[in-house]
């Protein structure tokens, strides 16, 4: 199996490279988060994946890791934003803001994806399927992840019944017959099928 490396990075010299990924396109409930990551090239913790590839305990040291020796910001948009703007241009503002979070302005952006978000202010590269790819993207999806999975958790304690602290918003089957005999709550997002179908079904 091969796994992401450092070369994209290497590549653009002595710039400060920035990886940027996003978690949270596909649910039907609670933001899109995202995260922005400047390795150290001296200190890049081994393991670095897709965050969908790592399990999650080691997901968490990762983050741990990662929290202490790379550089590291968070942006997210709202299910407000999201309904609003539509799902990828929400995605695209949580990148930037996760972007704008980071300690110092990255000379370039490696933005998972095959889009670099519109009006994006730094010199940009979209990377398809960029978290196999590139350690700094895959980096920043094990920091959006668990993020994104925290808020679900904290989420879930206010809204019990839906599941969220397991599924994370995602429609599973149990999510949809919760969607179904519970009703939508707040953090659902209206402009998604099946939220919308509930709420207007009658």
């Amino acid at each position: 199996m091969s796994m992401p490396d450092y070369e994209m990075e290497a590549a653009l010299g002595d710039l400060v490279v920035a990886g940027v990924d996003e978690v949270g396109r596909g649910p039907l409930a609670g933001p899109v988060v995202a995260a922005a990551v400047i390795l150290d090239p001296a200190r890049i913790p081994e393991g670095l994946n897709d965050s969908k590839k790592v399990p999650p305990l080691r997901r968490e040291v990762l983050y741990a890791t990662l929290m202490t020796c790379a550089e590291i910001g968070v942006g997210a948009a709202s299910v407000a934003e999201i309904d609003e703007l539509n799902i990828l241009r929400a995605s695209h503002l949580a990148m930037r803001r996760a972007v704008e979070a980071l300690p110092r302005r990255p000379g370039h952006v490696l933005v998972d994806g095959n889009l670099i978000p519109r009006d994006f202010p730094w010199p940009a590269t979209a990377v398809i399927k960029g978290d196999a790819v590139s350690q700094s993207i895959a980096a920043a999806s094990i920091v959006a992840k668990i993020r994104r999975d925290r808020i679900m958790w904290d989420l879930a304690q206010h809204y019990p019944g839906y599941g969220w602290e397991t599924n994370m918003g995602y429609p599973s089957k149990s999510h949809r017959l919760a969607l179904t005999n519970l009703g939508v709550t707040p953090h659902h997002r209206r402009s998604f099928k099946p939220v919308h179908n509930i709420l207007y079904q009658e």
